[in-house]
């Protein structure tokens, strides 16, 4: 029995030598490109992409997940994370692609780029991806609506997330925070403990909640994420989840 265990506990070892995590210089260059938008640049003030994926521990190589991911802003972060030899898997339901100009913005950011970019236009019920196959899923400042919506429709969504989700994988949940009371819904946010406390329901770890990468103070948590005072600088959480 001992010997299964160092061989488990090398193979442990050899993996983590392999692994290459994100370099924060080589990140913030990747997103400076030329042949990235100007108004996906005017974002990462905000959304601070690189050190959010650095504390999330994003790595080379690894097959991504972003969900709900809209016109795709973390599609393209994430596509420049991982690297050549890594995958994104871009997820938005067929209702969400055909409001406003969704479609057409996710053809025009994938056309002809992002080869590393696979879409993935299924419901979250039926994402149709293989069974503990993806390394690390995202879904930014989404999962108020669902929440908000139907408590137990955001459980059928973590749990098709887990489901696909590799076992010791990382999920990474932000959303605006939102005060405990306060008619969230119409606000567009959230308290972190309802999310801490659907997270577990759904049967994640919580490895972290406390993150302060995305804390601004100048947000009382009463106002829209719209409004113009607060120009989409909010206060948000940052679960960090596991499988």
């Amino acid at each position: 029995m001992k010997s299964i265990f160092s061989l488990v506990a090398v193979a442990a070892m050899l993996v983590g030598a392999n692994a290459l995590a994100i370099e924060p210089a080589k990140l913030t260059q990747a997103l400076a490109s030329s042949d990235r938008s100007d108004a996906d640049k005017e974002l990462d003030a905000g959304r601070k992409p690189v050190q959010v994926l650095d504390y999330l521990g994003l790595e080379e190589g690894m097959t991504a997940m972003d969900v709900m991911a809209g016109g795709g802003w973390y599609t393209e972060v994430l596509s420049r994370a991982v690297g050549p030899n890594g995958k994104v898997l871009m997820q938005n339901s067929p209702a969400s692609l055909a409001r406003g100009t969704t479609e057409e913005t996710v053809t025009a950011r994938l056309s002809g780029r992002l080869n590393n970019v696979e879409r993935v236009n299924r419901d979250l019920n039926d994402l149709g991806v293989a069974a503990d196959s993806v390394d690390f899923i995202i879904t930014n400042l989404n999962f108020h609506d669902v929440y908000n919506g139907n408590p137990e429709a955001a459980q059928g969504m973590l749990a098709s997330l887990k489901a696909v989700l590799k076992p010791g994988g990382t999920m990474a949940i932000i959303d605006h925070i939102g005060n405990p009371g306060a008619d969230n819904a119409a606000l567009h946010r959230m308290p972190k403990q309802d999310a801490v406390n659907a997270a577990r329901q759904a049967g994640f770890t919580i490895v972290d909640s406390d993150s302060q990468v995305l804390h601004s103070p100048n947000d009382d948590h009463t106002l829209s994420p719209f409004a113009e005072s607060l120009n989409r600088n909010t206060d948000r959480f940052i679960l960090k989840l596991t499988k």
